[in-house]
This record gives structure tokens, C-alpha cells and sequence, in this order.
């Protein structure tokens, strides 16, 4: 005769393991479907379903995962971001989006709340535009968005307003938050990058753009949105531990309509600069010039991801670019020598990469 251990034996080699909550209970529901009939009468039954459930419910509890996305957004509409396709890139994968919306000169609220799905959350900000150096303003509006988020969230999925995901990487990236959810030694997950340029035809290939950043955080308290929001630091100026990911940041921060991509230079660089610099230096236009301002690109030959294909479909300007035009510095040119042959990367990396 076969014996089948109590529920308290089960329910305690379960919370031993890391198995994710849909295996536990998978696990636990063959288990007690291969037992005997109960010896109890009929009229126990009904405290046999109640036991057992009890037992399903705390397993759920023990394995769930709670991931909480956060972003921040202002004058969306003005210079054309895809802040509604970012979130709705992560949306599948989080169990609340934190919005963080700053008083904006157009219906950027408005434009988050047509988004109408209850995963949503939006907290309404006020910009410090006195913050003129180092973009120190973007990181002040993502750890208002990232403080705001569930303190039961075991991690944080950041995405910035012109970033978007691809649904071919999400199940990677849960995967992953879901193996390491345990190990505290992980601080967050490091991202490749895409840099869309001109027209959703090309990406950046030079080393000038950068290839990797922090988008997955864990839900600590000390992690905060390091200099211009591009990256994360923890405590003391520490960077982060991270595990390098085998996922793609789509980043279209190059890519607009070429009128909203003028506006864009001409107001972003006042979270950098003074007036006086941004007079200097910033040419003054109707509409940006793509041409004059690219060195080296590749044509992009793959699918976009589907919260982008509306946006694409309605693309109303041309940028062509003959990449037989390329043109390196000799300083690219050292780099890449170096890098091909000695396997040395120069580039600035604001993580630690666990081994």
C-alpha cells in the first residue's frame, strides 16, 4: 500500500524549493490525485476540499512574484513620445504600472488615462525646472515613479518614454526575474539596445551609442536613479549587480516626426544647460535636419514589436540613408581594433556584471 505524506510535510518541502508557484501547485494537485479515497464519510468531504485549499492558497502566496513597471512622462503629444507603446510594452509582464505624469503644456494626462486598464496608476508631478544641469530632473521624476510603486513588488521594470519592448523578450525576462527572484545578491537585469535613427529603417552603429543599461531593478529602497535617469546606483554611489539579459531595449529617442524632433533639441537640452549655452549651440529650425547630425548607420532588417506597428503605419516624413557614407574617427577605428582582438571594451559601464 502506497503512503502519502500529511499536507504540512508537502507544504514544507514546497517553500524548501525554488520551484515558481504554477509548478508547486501542478505538483500538489497530482500528488492528491493519486491518493486513495479518504476513509472519512461523506459528510467529511466538504472539510477535506477546505483543508486543501487552504494548503493551494498558501502555496500561491509563497510563489507568486510581483513585478511593478514605472515610468515618468511630460509634454508628451508636443514632441511625439511613445509613451503609451512603452508602457504598453511592459504591461504584460507587470502587475501595476506606476505613471509618474508632470504638469505638462498639453493632454498628457489625458493621453495616459485613454490607456484605461486597471494595471495603471498615475501620480501627477510638478518638474523642477530649476534643476539645469546633468538632466538631475529626469532622475528626480523616476524615483518619484519608483517610490511609488507596491512595497510588496519584487521588482521594478523601468522603461523610459521613448523605449519600448519587444513581446518576443518578455518571456525571457520573466524567466529570469523569476530565477533570481531568491538570490539576493542580483540588484537588477542589464538590457541590449537598439538605437532607431531618422526612420524606423535604421539603427545607430557606432560605439557613441550606448549597448547596454539597467531596466529591470529589484525593489530596494537604496536603488535610486543615478545623474540623468539612464542608469542606477544603490546606496553610497554603488553601482548595481546585475545578470546581462538576452533582451532588447527598442529606442526611438532618434526617431520623430522631424518638426516634434526640432522641439524636442531645442527644450530637452535645458535639463543640461543654461540658457546661454542652448542659444549658442542649438541651431534654431522648423524641422530637424537627420542628414547633418549621423555618422555611421546600419539598416534595421527585422519585425518591429506590435505596439509600434500603428505608430510606424502613419510615419508621414522620408529619411534614406546610404550607409556607404559611413564614416569613422580614428578613435572608433582604435576601438574597434581593440576590442575585436584583445576583447577590451572601453565603453563606460555604470554596473557590475555578475560573474
Amino acid at each position: 500500500m502506497i503512503t502519502h505524506p500529511g499536507p504540512s510535510f508537502l507544504l514544507n518541502r514546497l517553500i524548501q524549493t525554488e520551484f515558481p508557484g504554477e509548478i508547486g501547485i501542478v505538483i500538489l494537485f497530482y500528488y492528491y490525485s493519486t491518493c486513495p479515497p479518504l476513509p472519512c464519510g461523506q459528510k467529511h468531504y466538504s472539510l477535506f476540499v477546505i483543508r486543501y485549499l487552504l494548503l493551494v492558497t498558501l502555496c500561491i502566496f509563497r510563489f507568486s512574484m510581483k513585478v511593478s513597471g514605472f515610468t515618468f512622462i511630460k509634454d508628451a503629444l508636443i514632441y511625439d513620445y511613445p509613451i503609451v507603446e512603452a508602457i504598453l510594452s511592459i504591461l504584460p509582464v507587470c502587475d501595476e504600472v506606476i505613471v509618474a505624469v508632470g504638469k505638462s503644456k498639453d493632454d498628457t494626462l489625458g493621453l495616459i488615462q485613454q490607456i484605461d486598464n486597471p494595471k495603471i496608476r498615475i501620480i501627477e508631478t510638478i518638474w523642477d525646472e530649476s534643476l539645469r544641469e546633468g538632466g538631475a530632473v529626469l532622475a528626480m521624476e523616476t524615483n518619484k515613479a519608483f517610490a511609488a510603486i507596491s512595497p510588496d513588488a519584487d521588482w521594478a521594470f523601468y522603461i523610459q518614454g521613448d523605449e519600448v519592448i519587444h513581446e518576443k523578450y518578455l518571456e525571457t525576462i520573466k524567466s529570469q526575474m523569476l530565477a533570481y527572484e531568491k538570490d539576493m545578491r542580483v540588484d537588477g537585469f542589464l538590457f541590449n539596445y537598439l538605437h532607431f535613427y531618422g526612420s524606423y529603417d535604421y539603427v545607430g552603429s557606432s560605439s557613441r551609442w550606448y549597448k547596454h543599461e539597467i531596466r529591470v531593478i529589484r525593489n530596494n529602497r537604496s536603488i535610486y536613479s543615478y545623474r540623468d535617469a539612464q542608469g542606477f546606483r544603490k546606496g553610497n554611489d554603488e553601482k548595481l549587480n546585475v545578470v546581462p539579459l538576452d533582451a532588447y531595449v527598442y529606442h526611438y529617442g532618434w526617431v520623430r516626426e522631424p518638426g516634434a524632433m526640432q522641439r524636442k533639441e531645442e527644450n530637452f537640452h535645458k535639463y543640461w544647460h543654461d540658457d546661454a549655452w542652448v542659444e549658442q549651440k542649438v541651431i534654431k529650425a522648423d524641422r530637424f535636419d537627420y542628414e547633418n547630425h549621423v555618422s555611421e548607420l546600419k539598416p534595421f532588417l527585422f519585425d518591429q514589436p506590435g505596439v509600434m506597428k500603428k505608430r510606424i503605419a502613419s510615419k508621414n516624413w522620408k529619411f534614406e540613408f546610404d550607409i556607404s557614407r559611413n564614416t569613422k574617427t580614428l578613435k572608433e577605428k582604435a576601438k574597434d581594433i581593440i576590442a575585436r582582438y584583445f576583447g577590451l571594451d572601453f565603453n563606460y559601464k555604470n554596473y557590475k556584471l555578475l560573474k
